[in-house]
């Protein structure tokens, strides 16, 4: 219960930053959303609380589930690399909508 409640804390709070206009709060939206989705996955393939799944460590049949654990492993270093690529693409475009002049970077007058 207590992870669902949190997957629907992350969610809205992952949505009310996407719809604002600023980059980064976009980019710290999708995140938000991205760990919602990570937990969501974990929710799906650990329903009761079993043993790691380790041979010789718990029975078979006691085990969690290591595929979901494994994707949310792979989905945490996925969303990793794409956050930091946007940022660093919000950082070098965050005054690409001023007009400047090329050459000498001043502003140009109307």
């Amino acid at each position: 219960m207590i992870i669902a409640i949190t997957v629907g804390v992350l969610v809205s709070g992952g949505v009310y930053l996407m719809l604002q206009r600023s980059m980064v709060r976009t980019i710290f939206g999708l995140a938000l959303i991205s760990h919602a989705a990570n937990f969501a996955l974990l929710l799906s393939g650990v329903p009761a609380w079993r043993g790691e799944p380790i041979a010789g460590r718990s029975p078979v049949s006691e085990a969690a589930d290591p595929l979901p654990q494994a994707f949310v492993l792979t989905a945490i270093v996925i969303t990793l690399a794409v956050t930091i690529f946007m940022l660093a693409l919000a950082v070098l475009g965050h005054d690409d909508d001023q007009d400047r002049i090329p050459e000498t970077g001043e502003r140009r007058t109307q």
